[in-house]
């Protein structure tokens, strides 16, 4: 069987693969050129992509021999699964390994946001720590009794309700299905609507999946409710977001600031208005970004496009 990666996974993986399959891995720019991409699915098996790739039912339809489309990520929203389930093609994906990672990278943000760590890192850099101790040198902000909102209420949004529970953060959640009386009380948070999270938080955080309903969701309209000394961190998809309304918020200080791990377009450009905001920190779309955690999709990545290939269920499937 032929299979196809848009580009190398570790070499662990790749050495795997390539004691079962013939192994067609690109090297070119990312992400691979949807032209380039047709033509070098027809005579595929099976298919490993990222998030980036936009696998949509032109590129599906054209794998006439494809059989498992197997993505390097937990995030789906890149893939027409419609399409790939109407032929009967298993998509594979990566839930649960990255949940600790990315939890971990949100209190990261909210931590350099609210004690101002990249601020401080500059100003010794540059020589400008001049004054010393004083009582209002370079004030922050306590985590202690704040407020947490958190936007989606799955596997990500419960971890980090969890590791905000330790800094005695005040929790309240959105999310589509309410969570159970039992479930609540065990993560000690709160059920509120939408607009009641962004009024009430000091800081939001956003672990919704990208649909077409959280399409560009969180606007001017919505900032505008959000109290001036709140933030916004958003670790999931940078389409929930309109940035240009961010931007603005940022700039007129609607909000205090922002940290951003995800955004509507990756790379993001260095002249992005967001990028000049003083007042946002911004991360290269890192929040699995670990050792353990990349490794272990890798291993599922290709457990999930081997399983499918056999006519067995994938470890992970998405399901409409």
């Amino acid at each position: 069987m032929k299979i196809l990666l848009t580009r190398r996974l570790h070499d662990f993986a790749v050495k795997e693969l390539k004691k079962k399959y013939d192994v067609e891995i690109y090297t070119g720019m990312i992400p691979m050129p949807k032209k380039l991409l047709i033509s070098k699915i027809k005579d595929k098996d099976g298919l490993i992509c990222y998030p980036y790739d936009s696998i949509d039912a032109d590129v599906i339809n054209a794998g006439t021999k494809l059989k498992a489309i197997s993505t390097y990520s937990v995030g789906y929203d890149h893939i027409d699964v419609k399409t790939a389930t109407s032929r009967g093609i298993p998509v594979g994906y990566t839930p649960e390994v990255l949940t600790r990672a990315t939890a971990d990278m949100t209190m990261a943000l909210m931590l350099s946001l609210f004690r101002r760590i990249p601020e401080g890192d500059k100003l010794i850099r540059n020589d400008k720590w001049n004054t010393i101790f004083g009582p209002y040198e370079f004030l922050g902000t306590d985590l202690y009794q704040k407020t947490l909102g958190i936007f989606g209420m799955g596997r990500i949004g419960k971890a980090v309700a969890k590791r905000a529970a330790g800094f005695e953060m005040n929790i309240i959640y959105h999310n589509r299905t309410r969570l159970s009386i039992k479930e609540e009380k065990k993560l000690g948070v709160k059920y509120v609507s939408l607009d009641n999270l962004f009024r009430t938080s000091d800081v939001v955080s956003i672990h919704s999946p990208h649909t077409p309903q959280t399409h560009e969701i969180v606007n001017l309209k919505l900032l505008k409710k959000m109290k001036k000394t709140s933030f916004l961190i958003n670790t999931a998809r940078g389409k929930i977001i309109n940035e240009k309304d961010l931007a603005i918020a940022l700039k007129r200080k609607i909000i205090a600031g922002a940290g951003l791990d995800v955004f509507q377009r990756e790379p993001i450009n260095s002249k992005h208005s967001i990028v000049k905001m003083n007042n946002s920190i911004l991360t290269p779309h890192s929040g699995s970004a670990t050792i353990e955690t990349r490794k272990k999709m890798a291993e599922i990545a290709i457990r999930n496009l081997a399983l499918s290939l056999s006519g067995r269920k994938p470890i992970y499937q998405v399901r409409l």
